[in-house]
């Protein structure tokens, strides 16, 4: 099987690690791809926004199969581009793909299907946004609230509003001084739910769907959940209070009924529906829904998954999930940590050479994000988020303390991570 991967991060290495371990693969190629995936992929310069030129690429080269990995592409409509030349594709069409990319149309979604999420209302003007929060304080509503730009956002388009002057700063951010530009047009000022949140990927193949392992994810770019938010600064599976009990009710009110809704809706799903979701004294709520492999979970998912890859999401998107064997996953643990450049989420250099990846024991897995490699061969930094080490244990206590053994290893000006992942974690059983 001839496979390319698009998209150039940690999810896209952690995909391309996958696939080589798979034994249908014959060749892998990853656009545009990075200093990573350059050991396993043969890197393609196409910009994966420029959908006519990847399809192009990828119907002179005979490629079979297609795993798209950011949510701007997917978005855009770059599954259509694909299909509409009879090329196999994993990931799911635009229209069913706002799922992720509006998410007002994600909510209007759930409220009409019954699934458990948070009340919300969206503005796209700001003189009706600070009436209703008006209104919501006369009636004694109570902070904090969650603002939310309606559009792709890189993950960083949620702001908890501790008060109303946060609330109010961040419209005045999005709507009035554009501060995400389309994306923010429109937003969400949505109920605040409390509890443990919760990461659980399905693959879909426009009828059926399976669940994978669930993780959990720290997208808060400092210790103790404070700072802005991020794209994911660390994850760690399987969450020791993610019971078979728990998983089955997950799968029941909130997975299916969102295939079912979005197959009812005209907009059939096929790819990786990933949930966002809050673990309430109310029970099990939906977040949020992407459509495609989170980042950083798929770096801590892919690594415990025990059956070939290129199979399943092969299977997805041809519609035949029942064709194949139900996933099997290592008994393992793992946990990752994510190595970002000072400043992240906001500009950082790029250009800062990294060393010590040598040194890292064996079993260490490093997934490239923000990296190139330079003239003289020198890996280099290019981006916010640059590493992901992922570390296996017996259980996720042991994993974490392996990673972090391991972290400071790794050497560029300015590196920092989060100190926590999965520090509040029980090992897996207790």
């Amino acid at each position: 099987m001839r496979v390319l991967v698009i998209g150039s991060g940690g999810r896209e290495h952690a995909l391309c690690w996958a696939a080589a371990r798979s034994p249908q693969l014959g060749a892998l190629f990853c656009a545009p791809g990075n200093g990573g995936t350059a050991a396993l992929a043969e890197n393609i310069p196409l910009d994966p926004m420029n959908f006519t030129a990847c399809a192009a690429w990828a119907e002179r080269q005979a490629i079979d199969l297609t795993l798209i990995g950011p949510d701007d592409p997917l978005g855009g409509g770059i599954a259509d581009i694909f299909a509409a030349r009879g090329l196999r594709v994993f990931g799911p069409s635009a229209a069913a793909a706002r799922i992720e990319s509006s998410k007002a149309w994600a909510k209007h979604l759930m409220r009409a299907a019954g699934i458990p999420t948070a009340h919300a209302r969206s503005f796209d003007d700001r003189a009706a946004a600070e009436e209703y929060l008006r209104n919501y304080e006369a009636r004694g509503g109570a902070y904090p609230v969650v603002i939310k730009a309606d559009g792709l956002a890189a993950g960083k388009g949620v702001v908890l509003a501790r008060d109303g002057a946060a609330a109010r700063a961040a419209l005045d951010h999005l709507l009035v001084a554009g501060g995400l530009g389309a994306a923010g047009r429109t937003v969400l000022i949505e109920a605040y739910l409390e509890g443990p949140e919760l990461s659980l990927f399905a693959l879909v193949d426009g009828a059926r769907m399976v669940p994978l392992t669930p993780a959990c994810d720290y997208k808060r770019a400092e210790d103790g959940d404070a700072g802005p938010n991020t794209g994911g600064m660390g994850a760690y599976s399987p969450p020791s209070f993610a019971t078979p009990a728990l998983l089955a009710e997950i799968e029941a009110r909130i997975l299916r009924p969102t295939v079912a809704a979005l197959t009812a809706a005209g907009t059939p799903f096929r790819g990786l529906l990933y949930a966002g979701l809050m673990l309430t004294r109310e029970g099990p709520k939906a977040l949020e829904f992407n459509a495609r492999f989170g980042d950083p979970e798929t770096q801590v998912v892919l690594p415990r998954l025990e059956s070939d890859v290129l199979a399943l999401c092969a299977a997805a998107a041809d519609g035949q999930l029942d064709r194949v064997p139900m996933p099997a996953w290592s008994a393992k643990a793992t946990c990752g940590v994510v190595v970002a450049s000072a400043g992240y989420p906001g500009p950082s250099a790029s250009g800062l050479p990294i060393t010590g990846l040598e040194t890292l024991d064996s079993d260490i897995l490093v997934f490239h994000a923000g990296t190139r490699r330079v003239a003289d061969g020198q890996l280099v930094t290019s981006g916010g988020r640059v590493l992901t080490l992922v570390a296996y244990g017996e259980t996720v206590a042991a994993a974490r303390a392996h990673v972090y053994a391991n972290i400071e290893r790794v050497r560029f000006a300015g590196a920092r991570w989060r100190r926590d992942i999965a520090a509040r974690e029980q090992p897996v059983g207790q």
